[in-house]
């Protein structure tokens, strides 16, 4: 697929979306204890996280590799469609079982929606600006990730979480509108059936080192990534910080700065330095966690200097790795979204989980520890490709 004229336009708006729909996924994070709360403090609630964590995983298994087989534009509108009804569900407060069901479809909805887009706008990208534009959407995502933290804050002690969900239905359906119009009407890449895609996907993974090593990559500084944002709650909770949602809120905003970095980035990708760019951006976000762990002691402009090079250095990380192996084939960009992303996204579970556990037992300390640790290995994955003359 070729640049067109209107790409440009096309591309801030798919930014947009891809910010918005992500959002969808994250606003329940910091409600869960208001959301227990309607419910009688009903434990299941809890799982209500994992149920879009799984949802989100199965979307990249299963609906991910139709972007390459069927028509994006209805595919995505279809998704969008399903994602507010969801969210309209949700709002409803329904039974605790069909809330949980209801939290997977977002999960499945909102990564099918966002993976198919980015695929798109690789497609719609010529080589010499394929990191700029895969940048600029995902500098969308990036704000969506955590603006939706500093918006569910706000609206956890303002109108309840019930509007929140309520707000964000109507808003996934008017972007379903919106897309419908603005998408290219493109026919699938592959004539291929859908059994055929996931064996597709599965090969397609085994013969592509490049491939394999970059989602490794990603998954590790991803893993970083989910460490420090299922703790730094925790910490800012506790003395000496004590914050409520609110400000807990307003401390993840101050992160979205980082989304400013996937541009430049984006072009120094585009112009070949993708090699030392990783490099770089690993052992910024090691060294980030070295500057967060500082910020444990109450030394707040350490905990943010911290927060902010980190964001860049994932966020970075990833958009280089996308630059890399959506260049790996021509087409089929939906495949290697499946492949990439899978892996990436186990990467984030196991350091949420880690996290977790690391903070449970050793504190702040710890948890930076093993933020560290993730970041070291994949430096060390990235070093072994250089090794071997692989990007």
């Amino acid at each position: 697929m070729t640049t067109l004229p209107q790409s440009r336009r096309t591309i801030w708006l798919l930014a947009a979306v891809y910010g918005l729909t992500i959002a969808n996924l994250y606003y329940c994070q910091p409600l869960l204890p208001q959301i227990s709360r309607s419910y009688g403090a009903d434990a299941a609630v809890g799982a209500l996280t994992t149920a879009g964590q799984l949802g989100y995983a199965l979307a990249l298994v299963l609906v991910v590799p139709l972007g390459d087989i069927v028509r994006r534009r209805p595919l995505v509108v279809l998704l969008l469609c399903a994602d507010a009804a969801a969210l309209g569900l949700t709002a409803a407060a329904p039974p605790v079982e069909v809330l949980l069901v209801a939290g997977a479809v977002i999960g499945l909805t909102s990564a099918g929606v966002v993976n198919v887009l980015v695929a798109y706008a690789a497609g719609l990208a010529g080589e010499g600006t394929r990191g700029r534009v895969v940048g600029t959407v995902l500098s969308g995502g990036l704000a969506g990730i955590l603006l939706s933290r500093t918006v569910a804050g706000l609206a956890a002690e303002a109108v309840g979480w019930q509007a929140l969900f309520g707000a964000a239905a109507v808003v996934t359906l008017a972007l379903a509108g919106v897309l419908a119009r603005a998408m290219l009407p493109a026919p699938p890449e592959t004539a291929m059936g859908y059994g055929g895609q996931l064996r597709a996907t599965v090969r397609l993974a085994a013969r592509e080192p490049v491939l394999r090593r970059r989602s490794v990559i990603g998954a590790c500084a991803f893993a970083g990534f989910t460490v420090f944002w299922a703790t730094v709650a925790f910490l800012l909770a506790a003395a000496p910080y004590r914050y409520g949602e609110a400000r807990i809120g307003l401390f993840a905003l101050v992160g979205a700065a980082g989304a400013l970095a996937a541009r430049p980035v984006g072009r120094a990708a585009d112009r070949g330095r993708r090699r030392p760019l990783t490099w770089g951006l690993l052992a910024l976000g090691t060294a980030a966690f070295a500057m967060a762990g500082a910020g444990g002691g109450g030394r707040l402009g350490w905990l943010i200097v911290g927060m902010l090079a980190l964001d860049v250095a994932v966020h970075g990380t990833h958009l280089v790795n996308l630059s890399v192996v959506y260049g790996l084939v021509n087409g089929a960009r939906s495949r290697v979204a499946s492949a990439y992303m899978t892996v990436y996204t186990l990467g984030g579970v196991a350091g949420s989980a880690g996290g977790t556990a690391a903070y449970r037992f050793g504190g702040w300390t710890a948890a930076c520890a093993l933020g560290a640790a993730f970041m070291l290995a994949g430096l060390a994955v990235a070093a072994g490709g250089a090794r071997s003359g692989r990007r």
